[in-house]
């Protein structure tokens, strides 16, 4: 009897490598592999149990589909497939955002100050080992204390709307631009420093807008720099 391995055709190559691509598409609509999410190709034949030679295939269609994109150094990511609804959400977010925080600022405690610093603490020991889904939700915790006491309901609805219209997308920002976390946090206290000073209100609104704002710029330089927006310079 020959005991010899059999060789794996082409159609049976190909039919690895059209499971792997279901599957990894799948979990890109179902946003388990959000916009940012590393893919390991190890990781997945692991999972899939074949090697990485069809995983590898399937990740090539899926970058001809333009849902995934490869980064040097970094390998293969899920891409934001389309980022207009991202931008524009942020664009208004930095404006209204701004607007609520110093309409708030005056009405904060100072337990609401110390709730918003213990946050943003934890923020700063999530960079060490960095998670983007918890540093968000956390980003978001620390955002919302601060513009909670606006005393205009239309405000807070808007800023609420666009949080929610923002999504999965809002998780994998600091995936693309991880660097940016670090300089989040540090702009986090010089915010709540000019809270609890009493700042002129104007210059928490600048401060609050050009922080959400310097997100989205960190955003563009990273994927479309020739679309930047300069957001700061207003």
């Amino acid at each position: 009897m020959d005991t010899t391995p059999t060789a794996t055709t082409p159609s049976q190559n190909q039919s690895k490598s059209q499971q792997a691509y279901h599957w990894i598409k799948h979990r890109i609509a179902s946003q388990d592999f959000a916009p940012g999410y590393r893919l390991v190709l190890g990781t997945i034949a692991g999972e899939l149990d074949m090697s990485v030679v069809p995983v590898r295939e399937a990740i090539r269609q899926l970058e001809a589909e333009g849902l995934v994109m490869f980064e040097r150094n970094v390998g293969a990511r899920v891409s934001m497939v389309d980022d207009t609804a991202y931008r524009f959400s942020m664009q208004a977010l930095s404006l209204l955002e701004g607007a609520a925080t110093a309409l708030s600022a005056r009405a904060l405690t100072t337990n609401d100050v110390r709730r918003a610093r213990e946050v943003n603490e934890l923020m700063i020991e999530i960079l060490e080992h960095f998670d983007p889904r918890a540093f968000t939700a956390l980003n978001q915790e620390f955002h919302a204390i601060l513009f909670a006491k606006c005393a205009n309901p239309r405000m807070l609805e808007l800023v609420q709307a666009e949080w929610a219209r923002l999504g999965h997308l809002r998780d994998s920002t600091f995936s693309f631009v991880p660097g940016r976390a670090a300089e989040s946090v540090r702009e986090h206290e010089n915010m709540l420093a000019l809270i609890e000073t009493g700042a002129p209100l104007a210059e928490i609104e600048k401060v609050s807008r050009r922080h959400r704002a310097a997100t989205l710029d960190a955003y563009m330089i990273h994927e479309h720099p020739d679309q930047a927006l300069g957001l700061l310079a207003f």
